[in-house]
């Protein structure tokens, strides 16, 4: 929900309208004094007309969920109403739990509310305000669209499950927006891995290079640190390792270390860094 498309579309698809814009703020902290209870809002986002969303995922049943959902809506109207601001320029907003859980046992895929008159239904509050329950536990397909009844399946699937054609454009749309984000932890988790290695050759290397007198402490750091980067993706060829024993330049093994660090895969490295090790054999 961090992408704007994903959480248009997302509110556009619980709520029935059409949303111009969002923008979203993850994990929004309100906290209004210390002595009193703050919030951490799952995803907070605005829409063009100012209407705030917050978006909340449930995993388990918890106890009181209607005064939570009215606790979140406060600290909301705190949040939007500037002091010394008419009420009426208070924006609209809404409070939607996905919950993989049945909230009422009523067997809904979504439960509407918004404060109505006891004793005449015609007469509307109109206090801007709307809370919402998903639930993938719902037996009424019938009754909502079924792009919805596809996204509280696709939440509800297990891993394996999740990965399955749902047949709706956004349910796709959402599968290809983890992915991304998977890809882009791995890079991250890569990217620490390269740092860490990083320092770790620039310490002992330079700790080696004093004890012995000579820069081949650092090399055989540097040389270690690159098969250990590309070890993380596939075994690494007797060929390669002679290779980088041969090279005696700092400079040249550093570019190599570089390449390793950022390349998707072992033959990605090899296809990039074939001029320099080519080069480099030729020198030696």
């Amino acid at each position: 929900m961090m992408e704007a498309d994903n959480c248009q579309k997302f509110l556009e698809l619980a709520l029935g309208v059409s949303i111009g814009r969002v923008e979203i703020s993850r994990e929004k902290s309100l906290v209004y004094h210390p002595e009193y209870k703050g919030v951490r809002l799952d995803v907070f986002a605005r829409d063009e007309r100012a209407s705030s969303f917050n978006v909340e995922m449930q995993m388990v049943s918890r106890p009181s969920l209607g005064k939570r959902s009215r606790f979140y809506h406060a600290h909301m109207d705190m949040e939007l109403l500037v002091s010394g601001t008419d009420y009426q320029e208070l924006p609209n907003a809404c409070v939607i739990f996905i919950c993989d859980f049945d909230p009422f046992g009523l067997g809904k895929y979504r439960y509407t509310f918004q404060n109505c008159c006891s004793e005449e239904p015609a007469a509307a509050m109109e206090d801007g305000r709307m809370t919402m329950f998903l639930s993938t536990c719902g037996v009424n397909p019938q009754e909502i669209p079924q792009e919805l009844v596809a996204f509280l399946a696709f939440v509800k699937a297990d891993l394996e499950g999740s990965k399955k054609d749902f047949g709706d454009p956004y349910v796709r749309q959402l599968q290809d927006s983890i992915q991304k984000v998977k890809k882009s932890r791995e890079m991250g988790d890569r990217y620490m891995i390269f740092k860490e290695m990083l320092q770790e050759e620039w310490s002992e290397g330079r700790m080696a290079g004093r004890m012995e007198g000579r820069m081949e402490g650092r090399l055989e750091n540097l040389r270690e640190s690159i098969l250990k980067l590309l070890s993380l993706s596939s075994p690494i060829p007797s060929s390669l390792e002679d290779r980088l024993l041969a090279i005696k330049d700092p400079a040249v093994l550093d570019e190599l270390f570089l390449k390793a660090a950022t390349a998707k895969s072992l033959q990605t490295f090899l296809s990039e860094a074939e001029p320099l090790l080519s080069s480099a054999a030729r020198k030696d």
